[in-house]
């Protein structure tokens, strides 16, 4: 698994001229061409779900080093250049930005018919990630971007997702990658970038919070009247339940002032409003916590008051781990660290395109001088 790192994600404004996308969609063909034939397919979607490649391999295509527009942009010039390829690539990218990240669905059942991958399975995992950064991660970032990436032909996807806090003007991507995910509920990220790590976060994946997920999905098994029955007890002793500090209580000793931590609310402990979402969970009788939260109408309101149920009537505390890690050629569009250098980018278009023809018809040595040149700046940056 890549070690966990992050970088700074404010949001801009603004989008990439014609000039620069048509740019960045024929670096993307180029670069990707060559990672896909030396190292195959799988090996892009692994580096597309480290973080600190993603960022270079945006710098590279010439997108604000620091934008939150490089994960937005890159993904759309990596679209293109996919559809543009006929298959050189060997991957697939489905969804996008807004209306596009729903769309996501019927993309990957529409790509399947025709490479015969099991296209409920994809959409299965395309919508669980979905569910658990906008549900059970509950981190102030709401979704806006999703982009579902696989190999046809072999079980192994990823995800590039982010989400966007418009108070803080500060964005966070999500990684996933297949192949390094334990589950869809106990840690599953690849990484998750983010240079503001919050204090009122929700992660009901956290790896340790596996008693927690246990106690909510018995608990949503519970008949609502016995439930409430429990609530309204602890409502009218006035106690100081567990996990609230005493300074919550309200100076008069009237009620409670809840935490501000994972959002919640004096509604959350409201008889009415948990008997709608209890009656629902009682409905479903989940097995276990995945079946819960890829329930269509379980969101992360009803799960933030199961969550603080399962704190109260079985003991056993949520974690507010926030996932996100802690900290993260051709210049940037808006001049940053310097103006792109359109000749430069276009002679090495040019480049990579001529070493590309040229290892497809047998001649390997431009190929090998390319990765003798890479290894040898990578020697050079670690001296340096």
């Amino acid at each position: 698994m890549p070690t966990r790192r992050t970088a700074d994600l404010p949001l801009h404004r603004g989008e990439a001229p014609a000039w620069l996308m048509k740019r960045m969609v024929e670096m993307a063909e180029a670069i990707g061409t060559v990672i896909v034939r030396e190292y195959g397919p799988v090996e892009l979607l692994r580096r597309l779900s480290d973080p600190f490649w993603f960022q270079a391999f945006g710098c590279v295509l010439g997108f604000d080093w620091h934008s939150s527009g490089v994960t937005t942009t890159v993904l759309a010039a990596l679209k293109e250049a996919c559809r543009r390829s006929n298959n050189d690539l060997g991957i697939v990218v489905c969804g996008g930005k807004g209306a596009l990240a729903r769309k996501t669905p019927e993309e990957i059942r529409r790509i399947c018919e025709k490479t015969g991958d099991p296209a409920e399975s994809l959409i299965y995992a395309s919508r669980m990630a979905a569910k658990v950064d906008s549900a059970a991660v509950q981190d102030n970032y709401e979704l806006y971007h999703h982009c579902f990436l696989f190999v046809p032909g072999q079980p192994v996807w990823a995800v590039v997702q982010q989400g966007m806090d418009p108070r803080k003007r500060y964005a966070r991507r999500y990684h996933w990658l297949s192949e390094v995910m334990p589950s869809f509920v106990s840690d599953p990220h690849a990484a998750v970038v983010c240079d503001k790590r919050g204090d009122s976060v929700l992660n009901l994946v956290a790896g340790e919070a596996e008693r927690h997920r246990q106690a909510l999905t018995a608990l949503s098994r519970e008949h609502p009247d016995k439930l409430l029955r429990e609530v309204r007890k602890l409502l009218e002793k006035g106690e100081k339940l567990p996990f609230f500090p005493a300074t919550n209580r309200n100076s008069d000793g009237n009620g409670l002032r809840l935490p501000a931590r994972h959002r919640l609310s004096p509604r959350d402990l409201n008889p009415n409003s948990l008997r709608k979402v209890l009656l629902k969970t009682y409905e479903r009788q989940a097995s276990e916590f995945e079946h819960l939260l890829g329930e269509e109408n379980i969101g992360a309101a009803a799960l933030r008051s199961l969550s603080l149920l399962a704190e109260l009537i079985y003991n056993a505390p949520a974690s507010r781990r926030d996932p996100a890690a802690y900290s993260f050629a051709h210049g940037g569009k808006d001049g940053q660290p310097y103006p792109v250098n359109r000749r430069l980018y276009d002679e090495n278009i040019q480049r990579l395109r001529r070493w590309i023809e040229l290892a497809r018809i047998g001649q390997e040595a431009k190929l090998e001088a390319l990765r003798a040149l890479a290894a040898f700046t990578q020697h050079a940056g670690l001296a340096s």
